[in-house]
């Protein structure tokens, strides 16, 4: 089993636990800081959207962060019953835990988020298969926060506002373009 630790809000200096899986890659600690340095500190009332959780850290950092509701969705049992694990750690009723497909569960989708952390595998045309979803999921004004293999200008009605790299992942911070 491996860790990462959550680096602010009120679970800051917390791990999160994760076994190996194949293409489970945790968002790195600067590349988390970086993200939430764009995104300001506190996300207070937030509802967000962890589509591909994996070890869930960036919904785990979220909620830590004020996020009124994460909901972290996963498919893969072993990771799902892990991320149950941390959840259960934590405590907090402001966590939704729900393993299904991401393309399955969008369009169950219970709310509209104002943030997703979309960060699927790689090499499996991933984004754009979820890409025609997310407009009855996400609020007008949602920001979308994307890693990649490569490259993202665009995905629907959100472009890139920001990005960065580090090593062979590509980051992105993405807003709805306006009129």
């Amino acid at each position: 089993m491996s860790r990462v630790r959550i680096v602010g809000g009120e679970w800051k200096r917390r791990f999160v636990s994760f076994h190996d899986a194949p293409g489970l890659r945790p968002t790195p600690d600067a590349v988390r800081e970086t993200l939430f340095n764009w995104l300001g500190q506190d996300l207070t009332g937030l509802a967000c959207l962890d589509l591909f959780a994996g070890s869930g850290v960036l919904g785990f950092e979220a909620a830590s962060r004020g996020a009124a509701h994460v909901t972290l969705v996963e498919r893969d049992p072993r990771t799902f019953a892990t991320l149950q694990d941390n959840a259960a750690a934590f405590g907090t009723n402001r966590l939704e835990l729900i393993r299904a497909d991401a393309l399955k569960f969008l369009p169950r989708a219970s709310r509209r988020y104002d943030l997703l952390f979309l960060d699927p595998p790689y090499h499996q045309g991933w984004i754009e298969r979820v890409e025609p979803r997310l407009p009855g999921v996400l609020a007008p004004d949602a920001r979308i926060y994307a890693e990649a293999e490569h490259p993202v200008e665009r995905i629907g009605a959100w472009e890139t506002a920001r990005s960065g790299r580090s090593g062979q992942v590509y980051y992105h911070l993405l807003e709805a373009i306006t009129a």
